[in-house]
């Protein structure tokens, strides 16, 4: 056998060729373009996420040493309280208490300059997200569930609770319907449709 009678390879075909090589060269544009947008979508992405953490060590960077000088605030308010009684009849003891007080006040305002809010609730509706109850105390003349001492100042750091202000709560009785909302009858919470 001879090799003249071999099939001859197919014709050259330049169009074929070049449009397959067309496709293959667009499918890899396709390919990086994506690739491009995910890249960039993820570095827009840690970008923002830096923002944040950048924005929360400002805001709470400061809880730990915060709530370890919140003592120092307890203390300087346990002297002004001990003090007032005997301050009334020794002069000296009420210089000194004076200068507690002020020392208190310059303490408050540095906090608060730094972000750190007290919490007063007295006279306020009881809220667990703020408030500590450590007592509840029958008040008739005061609504069920009002603050009526704060025994320990709660204090934020932004918009975060610092620490729950301990509060002793009223036992009052419970808050009476508005004039707008009768009580409801008897036996008509059931349901008569069958």
């Amino acid at each position: 056998m001879s090799d003249d009678h071999a099939t001859p390879p197919p014709p050259f075909d330049e169009q074929t060729v070049a449009a397959g090589i067309l496709a293959d060269m667009q499918s890899e544009i396709e390919r990086l373009t994506d690739e491009r947008i995910r890249a960039l979508a993820e570095l827009d992405n840690v970008r923002k996420r830096a923002e944040k953490q950048v924005a929360d060590e400002r805001a709470y960077g400061a809880s730990k040493f915060a709530r370890d000088i919140l003592s120092v605030a307890d203390n300087l308010r346990r002297a002004i309280d001990a003090s007032k009684d005997a301050a009334k009849n020794d002069p000296a003891v009420a210089n000194l208490l004076t200068g507690v007080e002020m020392t208190e006040k310059e303490l408050i305002g540095a906090l608060e300059k730094n972000g750190i809010k007290r919490l007063e609730p007295k006279g306020q509706k009881f809220d667990p997200n703020f408030h500590q109850a450590i007592a509840e105390v029958p008040m008739p003349g005061q609504p069920h569930g009002t603050v009526l001492e704060v025994v320990q100042a709660g204090y934020m750091i932004a918009d975060r609770l610092l620490r729950a202000a301990m509060v002793v709560v009223s036992k009052g009785a419970p808050a009476q319907p508005t004039e707008a909302e009768p009580p409801p009858m008897p036996g008509s919470n059931f349901n008569t449709k069958a």
